[in-house]
């Protein structure tokens, strides 16, 4: 199973085991990582599950769609490496994805 290591704010570090078609803010959830609300439960109608995918990552995530895009606006303090963890679909190219979490969400 891929591994995603998930960077909170404060520079502690989650590194869990992920389940392929599964979401990257799923297995947040599903692993008690701090910071990752997920409000809408992946719905792609909120900001709450926003990270900052680490330089590394940010091809093999691709870029988000229109309306994630639109969610992006109300995500708190976003950058050019935002996305919404609901948005990315976990895969086998994803084996080491690392994602920091922000210091509050939407």
């Amino acid at each position: 199973m891929p591994k995603i290591t998930y960077v909170t704010h404060e520079g502690s570090r989650y590194e869990v085991e992920a389940e392929t078609g599964t979401t990257v803010m799923e297995n947040a959830v599903k692993n008690l990582v701090p910071g990752i609300e997920a409000e809408c439960g992946g719905a792609c109608s909120c900001a709450t599950c926003h990270v900052y995918v680490d330089e590394a990552w940010v091809a093999a995530t691709g870029e988000p769609e229109p309306m994630e895009e639109d969610m992006l606006d109300f995500a708190a303090d976003p950058k050019p490496t935002s996305r919404l963890s609901c948005q990315i679909k976990v895969n086998g190219d994803l084996d080491g994805l690392v994602v920091h979490i922000p210091s509050r969400q939407a």
